[in-house]
């Protein structure tokens, strides 16, 4: 039984049978999963008061572990975003009282970033609900079947897709 990324293929392959289309269906399915999944995983964020981004800061200061403190360039690092992106996440995070700045006493012309018991509580309650939605979400695939898809993701994020080429200047 096919699906809409079968009918597309069909129709180009009709199109065009000089082209192999394969990656092209798993390309389209990849994408239509992320949009299902986005708004779903979204829920449960907005449930919490947070957005995507925003979890994700939390997190990363959540599994730095105790006293739950990074600077602001290895969030950056870790979240794989810029600098000014990650200043307007933290100004809204500490607006909400979920994370505090305080001058790095190490670097005078730098700051530490550390999550608040109130952060701390938030991020918590969020990913044990997110855990179980993913669950939740994942549920049709079988262990080996996710072991599967993990192996697949490792491979396509250690070739190009994970290491596009320099962009010339």
């Amino acid at each position: 039984m096919g699906d809409a990324i079968d009918g597309i293929l069909e129709q180009w392959r009709r199109e065009r049978p000089d082209l192999d289309l394969s990656s092209m269906g798993v390309f389209g399915r990849l994408a239509q999963v992320m949009r299902l999944l986005e708004p779903q995983v979204d829920r449960v964020f907005t449930r919490h008061g947070l957005r995507q981004g925003e979890f994700d800061v939390l997190a990363a200061l959540r599994r730095a572990g105790p006293p739950y403190t990074l600077i602001p360039s290895e969030l950056s690092a870790v979240l794989m975003m810029s600098r000014a992106g990650m200043t307007n996440r933290l100004d809204r995070l500490e607006a909400a009282g979920l994370v505090e700045r305080s001058l790095d006493p190490a670097d005078r012309r730098s700051f530490r970033v550390r999550l608040t018991d109130e952060g701390r509580r938030v991020v918590d309650d969020a990913l044990t609900e997110h855990a179980a939605n993913l669950a939740r979400l994942a549920a049709p695939l079988t262990p080996e079947d996710t072991e599967t898809l993990v192996a697949i993701f490792r491979k396509l994020l250690g070739g190009p897709l994970g290491n596009p080429p320099e962009r010339d200047a």
